[in-house]
């Protein structure tokens, strides 16, 4: 290893252990960035000593549960993985992983690595990596601030994954976007998706990103949506279609609360509550089979899999079961009320909206969320919180549902267990979660009256 790597990785570990001793952060982004700036070639060389293979996840939805998926089933069979766990998957996130890993000899053993990419990043992280595989979960509106319309996304995932033609992409072809940027690319692809209609009419509801041909620019005709433009398409016109995924779930069932299904003739009752998460199965099993390592033991792994990752989270505080869940844009906030609506039981609601640069400043998006539906889910109480509560209120508002606000998250979560419902569902957007989910913790150990 060259010297210039040496002195960045030193660095780097140096200022992550100072941050931790500090108690400024986790310190997983600012060592990457001091590493870059020692080795503008650091993610290369490390990258390059990874024995096995690199697999890098992508997408709007579904990133970090199919990357911890994939983590832990190499894991199962025995393998040494390199990971960006905390979702840190920015430039200097990701340098951050690989040097915080190495030995004292600035040595990686790692067999394989698994890599979640933010999209907008992919174009200067993927050809540093050279990844074996790529996989897209699907394509949609996040932070608008940050990504604009979905089309700049669209190109520049396919920047990025151009850049890398030998790399095999991993396609959910329910999605027109994913299957068309898989076209499009010229990289050698494998697919995905689900044929039966699983999902109900609130998580369908009418956000569409696009629902005209790729090829010839006229309005697709659908079988059935399974939610967004995602479901099964074809043009009338040109006779572009959604081919027959190489591999899918089938005799999906949803009972007590979680969901079994098939894939690839295995039959799995998994821990997933919400069928989104059968994707984030189904595309992370696909990858594994493509790159022949994960995949033996995957029934077993996935059946104890805690599909939570911190983002779906159950407490009991003060006799109350509390649920914890993350929403940052319309789909997935869209996923989130229907999970709502699934439980008939009285409940309480807080959501927590916020506008930081991790959110995203602009919160438009809330208006392409179908919250009429919550009118009919038997709240007692709704509560808005953060930063934009306020704007949240003015949302649910229009839709003449009755809420109250809060500028404090931990007393109302609190007043809710102890005189509420006893069923309590905490919806956050992304920069609430880490400390709603140590707050929560904390409340169920001492008790919400402490």
């Amino acid at each position: 290893m060259r010297l210039r790597s040496k002195l960045a990785i030193r660095a780097a570990k140096l200022t992550s252990f100072l941050i931790k001793k500090m108690k400024r952060g986790s310190g997983v982004t600012l060592p990457g960035y001091v590493a870059r700036r020692i080795d503008p070639d650091i993610l290369k060389a490390m990258a390059q000593q990874v024995r096995g293979k690199t697999i890098v996840t992508m997408g709007t939805n579904g990133k970090t549960t199919t990357n911890a998926i994939l983590c832990r089933a190499l894991e199962s069979e025995g393998k040494k993985v390199i990971i960006n766990r905390t979702g840190a998957n920015m430039l200097n996130g990701i340098i951050s992983a690989f040097v915080l890993a190495t030995d004292k000899k600035g040595r990686l053993d790692a067999d394989f690595a698994c890599i979640e990419v933010d999209e907008i990043s992919s174009v200067g992280v993927l050809p540093k990596l050279e990844p074996d595989c790529a996989l897209l979960t699907n394509i949609s509106r996040d932070q608008l601030d940050r990504f604009g319309e979905v089309d700049i996304t669209y190109n520049k995932l396919l920047t990025a994954v151009k850049s890398v033609p030998n790399t095999t992409l991993i396609i959910n072809c329910d999605d027109i976007l994913s299957y068309s940027l898989a076209e499009e690319s010229g990289n050698p692809f494998v697919t995905c998706g689900i044929s039966e209609q699983i999902f109900d009419d609130i998580s369908r509801s009418e956000i569409r990103e696009s629902i005209f041909c790729r090829k010839c620019g006229k309005k697709l005709e659908y079988d059935f949506f399974h939610y967004g433009q995602l479901g099964i398409y074809h043009c009338p016109n040109c006779g572009w279609e959604r081919p027959e995924p190489d591999y899918t779930a089938q005799n999906i069932e949803l009972n007590d609360e979680v969901y079994s299904f098939d894939v690839d003739g295995m039959h799995i009752d998994s821990t997933a509550r919400t069928p989104y998460n059968i994707y984030n199965t189904l595309s992370a099993y696909t990858a594994l089979k493509t790159m022949g390592a994960g995949y033996v033991g995957f029934k077993e792994m996935i059946e104890a899999f805690d599909y939570g990752n911190n983002r779906e989270s159950i407490f009991t505080i003060d006799g109350a079961r509390v649920q914890l869940h993350l929403a940052k844009n319309p789909i997935g906030f869209q996923q989130k009320i229907s999970l709502v609506l699934k439980d008939e039981k009285p409940k309480d609601i807080i959501i927590q909206i916020n506008d930081t640069a991790q959110d995203g400043r602009d919160i438009s998006w809330l208006w392409d969320v179908d919250f009429q539906y919550l009118a009919d889910s038997s709240a007692q109480r709704i509560i808005t919180a953060g930063t934009r509560r306020y704007d949240m209120g003015l949302r649910l508002k229009y839709e003449d549902i009755p809420c109250e606000t809060t500028t404090d998250l931990k007393a109302a979560v609190a007043d809710c267990a102890k005189n509420g419902t006893k069923n309590l569902y905490v919806i956050v957007n992304y920069s609430g979660l880490y400390r709603t989910n140590h707050m929560l913790a904390e409340l169920e150990k001492g008790g919400a009256g402490e």
